[in-house]
């Protein structure tokens, strides 16, 4: 029998865990948590996600490699020269997962057009409500995780490890495990934008200068705690001040999506 802990109270305690035991998770727990997944909305009955469970060691290393955004070789080098290198959850988590936008059965079944954008968006809706959908059920049951979208570093050797055909998209994976009570574990949050900053009624509200200010010093405050220099506005600066991953296009359309 499989105790999980209420809804809200698993939701509002979330924190991404990296640091996990040797434990693994049950059959039970997992089957539990995928089912969670299976029972997830889905747009127009269209099921349009899959999941892939890598297993396989010298695969769970090289989802690694894409993650420090390292070729092999390099990565190996680095690590012959004793450097720390990170995202080693990877390696040694209980269950790494692979959430795929999937359109192959739709092909497989029917004569379909499937390169519009608007099914691009579908595949990736879905795929991100039975991710989280997993993530709660897991969390529920006292485990731990984090989500790996920079296995999208390197998105043509990531759905080539896992011998995806055309019409399916390796999007982001999903570290599980018991988490290591041993290990520093941040227990606080860090800050959220305020309600009234991303709820909005009937008409969409621009936030106010003021309230932003306020909210990016609550985040230099937090990581000033943790002996960090650092903001909101310089992290979006880094991830959205150059190219975001230019090769994205042209992967996707050659995997049968975005064309139109």
């Amino acid at each position: 029998m499989l105790n999980s802990q209420p809804t809200l109270q698993t939701l509002l305690n979330h924190r991404s865990v990296r640091k996990y035991t040797n434990e693994p998770i049950s059959d039970d727990m997992l089957n539990a948590i995928l089912e969670a997944g299976r029972a997830v909305s889905t747009s127009s009955y269209l099921q349009a996600a899959s999941v892939v469970r890598v297993r396989d060691k010298a695969k769970r290393t090289a989802f690694r490699q894409i993650s420090n955004n390292l070729s092999e070789d390099k990565y190996n080098e680095l690590l012959s020269q004793g450097k720390r290198l990170g995202h080693d959850y990877v390696e040694s988590c209980a269950e790494y997962l692979v959430f795929c936008m999937d359109a192959y059965r739709h092909h497989a079944l029917a004569d379909v057009n499937t390169d519009w954008t608007e099914v691009m968006l579908i595949g990736v809706i879905d795929s991100a409500l039975m991710a989280q959908n997993m993530l709660a059920a897991a969390e529920s049951f006292g485990l731990g995780g984090v989500y790996i979208g920079s296995l999208r570093n390197d998105i043509k050797r990531a759905s080539e490890l896992l011998s995806l055909p055309k019409h399916v998209v390796p999007l982001f994976g999903l570290c599980l495990g018991h988490p290591d009570q041993t290990a520093k574990i941040n227990q606080s949050q860090r800050p959220r934008l305020p309600l009234d900053v991303i709820v909005s009624t009937d008409t969409y509200k621009t936030p106010s200068d003021d309230v932003l200010s306020s909210y990016n010093d609550k985040v230099r405050d937090y990581y000033a705690d943790r002996g960090l220099e650092l903001d909101w506005v310089e992290q979006i600066a880094k991830t959205f001040g150059g190219e975001v991953r230019p090769f994205m296009l042209e992967y996707l359309q050659s995997q049968g999506f975005a064309k139109r």
